[in-house]
């Protein structure tokens, strides 16, 4: 009996473990492409279905509301989360994620860059030196799992 009610903590312990790992639409890691890849990728076109892998590098900290995931020019793409619909962890920095949504070449205005930069924990100074929009590549996500 002991044995029995053992493997089922276990059982329950992966189970729940691998339900924390998915937010937003259940989706897999099948056929995902690098986030270094997608601006080339991208070409083009303004807007693009994806499925896309890579490495967090910063995750807001008020509620887990956007994530910053590493291109390969140095730069990042803010990663959100469609219909603002769920939120991911925001201890996740390093961890590699898997998102599928679309992908959006867009102009952030100077509201929103504030609004993400105090998210981000900046300094009011550091935000008081946003004065300009930014081009950016951005992302909405349907799901996201964590790896």
């Amino acid at each position: 009996m002991k044995k029995l009610l053992s493997i089922f903590v276990v059982i329950l312990t992966v189970s729940f473990a691998r339900a924390q790992s998915n937010f937003g639409k259940q989706i897999d890691d099948k056929k995902a492409i690098a986030a270094t890849a997608l601006p080339a990728k991208m070409g083009d076109k303004n807007e693009m279905q994806a499925k896309v892998t890579g490495t967090v590098e910063s995750v807001c900290q008020v509620k887990g509301c956007w994530m910053k995931v590493n291109l390969d020019n140095g730069e990042t793409m803010r990663v959100v989360f469609k219909d603002y619909a769920f939120f991911v962890p925001k201890d996740i920095a390093g961890k590699t994620v898997v998102f599928e949504g679309e992908a959006r070449k867009t102009t952030v205005p100077v509201e929103h860059l504030k609004h993400y930069a105090q998210d981000a924990g900046k300094s009011k100074e550091e935000i008081a030196n946003i004065t300009e929009s930014k081009d950016e590549l951005t992302f909405i996500a349907d799901g996201v799992i964590v790896k």
